[in-house]
């Protein structure tokens, strides 16, 4: 799609508005012009009319005084009322030769028109035409009087008709547009608390509410934005308490399943070794080629046992409630280095007490430094990582860096990120997870206030 440039509704509407009022006063001007002109036409043909009354009356007057001298065609008599700046009179002879002309001077004007102004008119009109009326007396046509405008003296009158209305619009334009946007601004004004608003519910702050708007239509976006955070205030909230029960049946599932583990196959084990033994020494005594395979049938149950005990220790963590959160974390890293036997350091900070942080959210957070440290050892191939935890004012934060390449594994193995985020989100938190060349880094935040509604419920 193409990149169009974005514009503030507010100057978009007011840059509408200009154009509207641009064309409308275009058109009250051009409406202006053609009534002029028409005027104009209408004024000399009224005014070749009376001249050519007034030399029908003198033909007339001559012939009824049978006066031998005449001063047909006489037009000053009618000149001194009807000349005015640029007009001319004449009279023609039905020969076509003009008998008498008369033309009143023309000031020059103080602002004559534009050269475009004045193309444009004469394009348009015919500034200087001539308005011709027939003189008849008795049946004969004597000739025809003449009157016409000076092109520049119209065109310089309409200049200046339409040059009023020019300074009507400069002045009236960007006031108007000033009071436009001022109005838009101040009816728009809401917008910025809807924008605000959806920035909140984007960023999981649910409670964001609006206040009632003036307007119908900012309205009606109110009552649905409103319906909307509800809704999804509501449905968070069952989100949550539904992964907080499973998450509780996950962890009640692994404790099951590594008291049968440690009940049965740990006794399983405990008895081959057993009998490992036992017959170890009765092939010493009657086939001593056969202690071989018995001290091999030993190594390799003593070696499941410790794959149980990792697993059990991984399903049955220590009693975070008992031992508290600091406590476990640190036996939990103690584990890992031992474990790893050197191939990835872990490492562990504490800042702030943790002492009142509740057992469900310790046990949580727990959870997910232990799905972090398996996915940095053994799917990132990390040689170090370090774990740091804050308590602050209103939250608990948790970050776990390593210096391990990024791997598709270690985000879909056992829990995975996804079981993080699970976690995170039933305890209403945030969690980021982010990979680079230089290596992977976690961070949890948990609000305190979350936190002890977490053991309010837990206790209920």
């Amino acid at each position: 799609m193409w990149n169009r440039p974005r514009f503030d509704l507010k100057v978009r509407l007011t840059l509408r508005v200009a154009a509207i009022s641009a064309a409308c006063f275009a058109a009250i001007s051009a409406y202006f012009l053609v009534t002029a002109n028409s005027a104009a036409h209408a004024r000399i043909d009224s005014i070749a009319a009376i001249v050519a009354k007034t030399l029908e009356l003198q033909q007339g007057k001559v012939q009824w005084v049978a006066s031998p001298r005449s001063d047909f065609p006489n037009l000053d008599p009618v000149s001194a009322h009807v000349m005015t700046p640029g007009l001319c009179l004449g009279f023609r002879s039905a020969s076509g030769e003009m008998l008498q002309r008369f033309c009143s001077g023309a000031p020059a004007p103080a602002s004559p028109p534009p050269q475009a102004f004045t193309a444009f008119y004469r394009s348009l009109f015919d500034p200087g035409r001539e308005a011709a009326r027939p003189v008849i007396v008795r049946g004969t046509k004597l000739g025809e009087t003449v009157v016409s405008v000076d092109a520049a003296v119209q065109t310089a009158e309409a200049w200046h008709e339409a040059g009023r209305l020019m300074i009507a619009l400069a002045i009236a334009l960007p006031l108007l547009c000033a009071l436009v946007y001022a109005a838009l601004a101040r009816a728009l004004r809401p917008t910025r608390m809807i924008g605000d608003g959806l920035e909140r519910i984007a960023a999981g702050d649910l409670t964001a509410r609006l206040p009632p708007f003036d307007l119908a239509e900012l309205s009606a976006i109110r009552d649905v934005f409103n319906h909307l955070a509800e809704s999804l205030d509501t449905a968070l909230a069952e989100r949550n308490e539904l992964t907080r029960k499973l998450i509780a049946l996950q962890d009640e599932e692994r404790r099951h399943l590594a008291r049968e583990l440690h009940d049965e196959f740990g006794q399983s084990l405990a008895a081959i070794r057993a009998l490992a033994a036992s017959a170890r020494q009765t092939a010493a005594q009657d086939c001593p080629g056969l202690l071989g395979e018995c001290d091999s049938i030993a190594r390799t149950a003593t070696g499941m046992m410790e794959t149980l005990r990792g697993a059990l220790f991984r399903l049955r963590p220590p009693d975070v409630d008992e031992l508290g959160l600091v406590a476990s974390l640190e036996g939990l890293v103690s584990g890992w280095n031992g474990r790893s036997r050197g191939q990835t350091r872990f490492d562990i900070r504490f800042d702030g007490a943790f002492e009142s942080v509740p057992a469900s959210v310790s046990a949580n957070l727990y959870r997910i430094v232990q799905e972090a440290f398996t996915n940095a050892a053994k799917h990132a191939g990390a040689t170090k990582v370090g774990l740091h935890l804050t308590m602050a004012d209103d939250e608990i934060a948790l970050a776990i860096e390593d210096d391990g390449g990024p791997n598709e594994a270690a985000v879909k193995s056992g829990m995975g990120l996804l079981g993080m985020r699970e976690r995170v989100a039933a305890l209403r938190g945030r969690l980021s997870f982010e990979t680079g060349p230089n290596g992977s880094a976690l961070h949890v935040f948990i609000p305190l206030a979350a936190a002890d509604r977490q053991a309010l419920e837990h206790a209920a």
